[in-house]
């Protein structure tokens, strides 16, 4: 009786090579994330109306996740063709590239709507990039697992999540912070809006260089090489993972769907929602402020009309409770890989969807404001440290089950298009979404959770109809047209 050989790659290589990666590549985007409630608006999107400002910039933010599915059958044909490693680096350096243009981009106040324009266009970059990056990286920590640890090893490059969110929220903290304000510091300063917000994208190229140092040093896997002596790699692997796998396409954009909606109500919509004023006086003097800072008319009856209430809290107050919220993601990510190992994949998060869908039905219940502010801030920390724990629950087995699905030989192309493909029905749409239905409810939140609980019972569904993978053999597994194996 053979034994299968040692991984190519030293345990701890894979686990950093993984984690690092998607760290860089996560920070990258949460940096963007919290510009676009906190900046953008303002210096690429000066509309004169809040809402507007704020929604055209959540739409580049969502375009992002139109890009991913091209970065994922373009990363995914030559990471299925010619190994992951080559790909891995790829989208690492586009991603920093795009992330670190940004960081010196003109604004509108200095060359009008051009300034939109090229932010889009890297905005485009980084989500192509991040297409290739997560399949990549679940890859590189599922296909050199031991045996009955792959949803274990799968959850380090999830984990990238809250670590690139912890990184990115505190840098944008520390440097808002350190900058002169004429008023409190937990608000954002001039110095912050005219420039300070530059330094997290520019900072993305020392993260790059770490990154790229860890996954140079990485060979193929033994899974990989295997196929290829075999002869198991397609010259077409999208035309393969189309014609014979299509439903499991189906199922993994469907299975991915909740993760992808609550993950940005619990970032971007809770951001917008958190800090915006919770009275109409408070907002329309800011709004006031600013109008006369900028030597432009301000219309008080026009503002009243479009005014919807927030929390009031100030961005670093909010931050520092996402941050803890995120903590909990962190920790609920690595626990859910033994779970899923023991348990299967399917079971636990059956079980964890069912309990997004009852979440989604609580936002009222945590998120209306009440007439003490200690109530409310204990109500709203409680809704951020419900929501993440669920998050990286049902967030970290994805990262084996999606590879999974699909055999080695359209692996990539199959994970990442069915991960990406749910982005746009996730994530691409939840910010806009989130923000019409808040404006709908009149401020009340009850419309933004009935929806998660909605994409809830579509990722329910798919799980009834997806096979348990936790005990497919990789080695095995070629794929279709793969010469058999005994």
């Amino acid at each position: 009786m053979s034994t299968a050989p040692a991984p190519a790659n030293p345990r701890s290589r894979v686990i950093t090579a993984s984690l690092v990666g998607t760290t860089i590549e996560f920070y990258d985007f949460y940096a963007y994330a919290t510009a676009a409630v906190l900046v953008f608006p303002v210096l690429f999107f000066p509309t004169g109306n809040d809402t507007t400002s704020l929604l055209a910039s959540f739409g580049v933010f969502g375009a992002a996740m139109v890009a991913r599915p091209i970065g994922a059958v373009v990363f995914g044909h030559f990471g299925d063709k010619f190994g992951r490693k080559a790909t891995l680096v790829a989208s690492l350096l586009t991603m920093g590239i795009a992330t670190f243009l940004i960081g010196v981009l003109p604004t509108y106040q200095q060359i009008n709507w051009w300034a939109a324009l090229l932010l889009l266009v890297l905005r485009l970059a980084q989500g192509f990039a991040l297409g290739g990056e997560w399949s990549g990286a679940a890859l590189v920590a599922t296909e050199n697992a031991p045996k009955g640890k792959r949803a274990w090893y799968g959850t380090f490059p999830q984990l990238g999540a809250p670590l690139g969110f912890i990184i990115a929220n505190f840098l944008f903290l520390g440097i808002n912070w350190l900058l002169p304000h004429s008023e409190n510091p937990a608000l954002k300063s001039e110095a912050f809006l005219s420039w300070g917000w530059r330094i997290p994208f520019l900072f993305s190229a020392v993260m790059v260089i770490i990154g790229l140092w860890v996954r140079l040093r990485l060979v193929e896997s033994d899974t990989f090489k295997n196929a290829e002596k075999k002869g198991a790699v397609r010259k077409l692997p999208l035309a393969t993972v189309f014609r014979h796998h299509w439903w499991h396409l189906i199922l993994g954009t469907f299975i991915m769907l909740a993760t992808y909606v609550l993950f940005y109500l619990m970032t971007n919509f809770t951001l917008a929602y958190g800090t915006k004023a919770a009275s109409l006086e408070t907002a329309s003097a800011a709004a006031q402020a600013a109008a006369e800072a900028a030597g432009k008319d301000f219309d008080a009856s026009a503002f009243a009309a479009q005014f919807y209430p927030g929390l009031g809290f100030g961005y670093t107050d909010f931050v520092l409770m996402q941050i803890v919220g995120v903590v909990f993601f962190g920790i609920f990510t690595l626990l859910s890989g033994p779970f899923a190992d023991k348990f299967g994949r399917r079971k636990v998060l059956l079980v964890v969807t069912g309990l997004i869908i009852v979440f989604g039905l609580s936002f009222n219940l945590f998120l209306l404001p009440t007439a003490d502010p200690r109530l409310t801030t204990t109500l709203v920390q409680a809704f951020l440290v419900i929501g993440f724990m669920l998050m990286g629950a049902t967030f970290g087995p994805m990262g084996a089950l999606l590879p999974e699905l699909f055999p080695t030989n359209v692996r990539y192309t199959g994970s990442a298009i069915s991960y990406n493909v749910s982005s746009i029905l996730g994530a691409a749409v939840a910010p806009l979404i989130a923000v019409w239905l808040w404006e709908l409810g009149g401020g009340a939140p009850w419309l933004v959770g009935l929806y998660l609980s909605a994409m809830g019972v579509l990722t329910f569904v798919a799980l009834i109809f997806s096979p348990e993978t936790k005990d497919r053999d990789f080695e095995q597994d070629l794929g279709v047209a793969a010469p058999a194996t005994r």
